[in-house]
């Protein structure tokens, strides 16, 4: 059971006990996601998908985008500095290098703006917030997105594209089922359960300072669902620790 530590700040953090005893069991967790998206990209990339039908296909495709929603989850820790504290250098690498793998995104322009959302949730200078007018789903996400993308990475992504298309020789459709789709529909996964539900301001407004809610599902849908971000209100009160910790912090709280 974890015990829990509140300092009197609201940069609230877990006890060194805690701390220790996952130190390495979040770095085993995160070379095990990179491991598993690597090894399925590469068996999905060379598979025959002319004789799968569009019902054989599906499953395949969202399993894909979970691996994709993984990469990003381990960056996001990476972020708050529990794959390896023991060593920031190594940790923010394996940040730098999943975010790379989920699509060329750079890491230290991400670091600052994820701090400025926790420092400031729901607020003009919270990055991944609206700004009044884009409320719904759909224009808050492209509102959203446009904080985080740039031309410059879909060029390269092209360019990475018509590479593996042309020179490495692997169908389009599968670079498109197994490699577009996926990393598209992660983003509005990683969107939708890991800011729309938590951070939409709720009936009796927000409550403060998190500005965040929890989402309770059982833990193996919250697992399949976005990595437990629906435990958004333990992410943003104990910032400090790993997704796979967030529903044992919602118990003891």
């Amino acid at each position: 059971m974890i015990q829990l530590e509140k300092p009197p700040s609201h940069q609230t953090k877990l006890t060194p006990v805690v701390k220790s005893k996952s130190e390495f069991k979040a770095l085993f967790i995160a070379i095990v996601i990179v491991s598993v998206w690597v090894i399925s990209l590469s068996i999905l990339l060379s598979l025959d998908i002319s004789k799968l039908k569009f019902w054989m296909l599906l499953p395949v495709i969202l399993w894909q985008t979970f691996l994709y929603t993984g990469l990003f989850i381990t960056s996001h820790d990476a972020m708050h500095g529990v794959v390896f504290p023991q060593n920031p250098k190594i940790n923010h690498f394996i940040g730098t290098f999943t975010l790379s793998l989920y699509g060329l995104l750079p890491y230290q322009k991400l670091l600052k703006k994820h701090w400025l959302h926790h420092n400031n949730p729901a607020s003009q200078t919270d990055p991944d917030f609206h700004n009044g007018k884009y409320k719904n789903l759909f224009t808050w996400y492209f509102h959203f997105m446009k904080n985080y993308w740039s031309w410059g990475q879909i060029i390269a992504l092209s360019i990475i594209y018509n590479f593996a298309k042309n020179i490495l020789h692997i169908p389009s459709e599968n670079l498109t089922n197994f490699w577009v789709i996926p990393s598209v529909l992660s983003s509005l996964q990683l969107f939708y359960f890991g800011t729309f539900l938590p951070h939409s301001e709720p009936i009796g407004g927000y409550i403060q300072p998190h500005c965040a809610k929890t989402i309770p599902r059982p833990i193996w849908w919250s697992f399949i669902t976005c990595y437990h971000f629906g435990y958004h209100e333990e992410h943003h009160e104990y910032p400090h620790i790993s997704w796979w910790q967030l529903p044992e912090i919602y118990k003891a709280k």
